[in-house]
């Protein structure tokens, strides 16, 4: 057993780097030949792939979960969980989370990252409390970026508040990639040195830090780092497995991996990434300005994507410019879902307009207000008064402000929701999530009465 790896391909790999296009076919066509290679874990759910399923894949997530679990012989099924954002965009209410979790859980998955975009321990305590209770191994996420405010110390302090949630294990969730060398080391041994918790490192290959970053946090004591097969590694996902694994073995007696069966997986693999050329990133070398910009692999690969659609893709140094200093104004957020979504398109309006804040989104609007949680710094105060007026931001904890949110989804949505599942898809998507139910319902009817139209002894009595 490789229990020094999770892989990734199937999760953040492929949203990093085809925009999470990879259907559950081409993950059922291959999983288990990468599961028999020996990985801890894999990270198969959650993050974008509830949504894309739904929205672009016309496909179930909760059959895509299922279905992969049952092919798992070896490594652990895990999944990518927003703390009260779910895998939506906004915060839930508490019903919502406690049910989703409960069900993740018994759909197959083992392990659940959970983390919160601001760090804000309030937006976690619900998930990681119905986690635990379900039985699953809960990882609690330290979202890392670096600011003014962001020091060991500050991380430390956080790392402590998952730890007293009682969360089975810690990792250091380096979104952007902006993870050096000396604070991988520095963080993680002093992490392994204040509790005695496993701790995984999670990062991007996008500036060029990653695999520097893995090389120190392995020596410093990390237990686990998480790694993509080639195809659907490097650039704006995570370093190759087959690198790191490689370089690591002349430190610690790993074992021995099947080096034909891997070129059968990446053959495999680029066949399906050339399948979704539309939507790849096709970064072919490192980008200086993520240091600066701070942008996240799928945040990057996403503005790639909307700017050529909107054929803007000339404005994308402008933008890349911007970010850092929308960022600034609310308070050095990591830039993660949702807030690198809300930073993002902020950030791009900023340009359009050609005057900041001209325009200024909904979800700009509720950040300000504190519906996403308190920043690590305070908030631009001119920002807050533009915003605002008189109006202050919340001091409590977000999802207080949320009403139960279950009967009103069920009542809304009927008969298009068979199950607690469906019903969620419906509560987490809103719209999109009503389209697909109905989409799929009446796929259902039409098969039925093609049964009663072929049915040639008459009606059933």
């Amino acid at each position: 057993m490789l229990s020094m790896f999770t892989d990734t391909t199937f999760r953040d790999g492929h949203q990093s780097l085809i925009a999470t296009r990879m259907k559950t076919s081409e993950i059922l066509g291959i999983i288990e030949e990468v599961d028999s290679i020996g990985f801890q874990a894999f990270e198969v759910w959650g993050g974008a792939t509830f949504d894309v399923c739904v929205r672009f894949l016309n496909e179930d997530p909760w059959e895509r979960i299922r279905e992969i679990r049952k092919r798992l012989k070896n490594g652990k099924a895990q999944m990518l969980l927003r703390g009260q954002n779910l895998v939506g965009y906004r915060h839930y209410a508490d019903d919502v989370v406690e049910l989703f979790v409960k069900k993740a859980i018994e759909n197959g998955v083992q392990v659940i990252r959970i983390f919160d975009a601001l760090n804000d321990i309030r937006n976690l305590e619900k998930s990681i409390e119905v986690a635990l209770k379900c039985g699953a191994h809960v990882q609690g996420a330290i979202s890392y970026t670096t600011s003014p405010v962001h020091t060991v110390e500050y991380y430390l302090d956080y790392a402590q508040q998952l730890v007293d949630r009682g969360v089975n294990s810690l990792c250091i969730k380096d979104m952007a990639g902006l993870l050096t060398p000396k604070m991988a080391g520095e963080l993680v041994s002093q992490l392994k040195k204040k509790f005695d918790l496993p701790v995984e490192v999670h990062t991007h290959a996008t500036a060029g830090l990653g695999e520097l970053a893995y090389l120190s946090a392995f020596l410093a004591g990390a237990d686990i780092v998480d790694t993509a097969i080639s195809p659907f590694g490097m650039t704006t996902s995570q370093p190759a497995f087959e690198a790191i694994y490689y370089s690591f073995s002349e430190y610690k007696k790993l074992p021995e991996i099947d080096w034909k069966k891997i070129d059968k997986i990446v053959k495999y693999l680029w066949d399906v990434r050339k399948k979704h050329e539309n939507y790849d990133v096709k970064m072919y070398s490192i980008d200086h300005r993520i240091i600066t910009s701070q942008v996240p692999g799928g945040m990057y690969s996403n503005l790639v994507k909307q700017l050529s659609e909107q054929k803007l893709l000339h404005k994308l140094d402008a933008v890349l410019e911007e970010i850092p200093k929308v960022r600034a104004d609310l308070g050095y957020p990591p830039l993660v879902t949702p807030t690198s979504q809300i930073v993002g398109v902020q950030a791009v309006l900023n340009v359009m307009t050609g005057e900041r804040y001209a325009k200024v989104t909904r979800e700009v609007k509720d950040y300000v207000k504190g519906l996403y949680g308190k920043p690590p710094a305070p908030i631009n105060e001119e920002l807050i008064q533009k915003i605002l007026g008189d109006e202050r931001p919340i001091e409590g904890r977000p999802a207080d402000y949320i009403e139960p949110e279950l009967e009103k989804r069920r009542k809304e949505i009927g008969v298009l929701a068979e199950t607690d599942e469906e019903l969620l898809i419906y509560a987490i998507l809103g719209e999109i999530g009503k389209q697909y139910l109905k989409k799929k319902y009446d796929e259902k009817i039409q098969v039925d009465w093609t049964l009663v139209e072929n049915f040639e002894g008459g009606y059933p009595v």
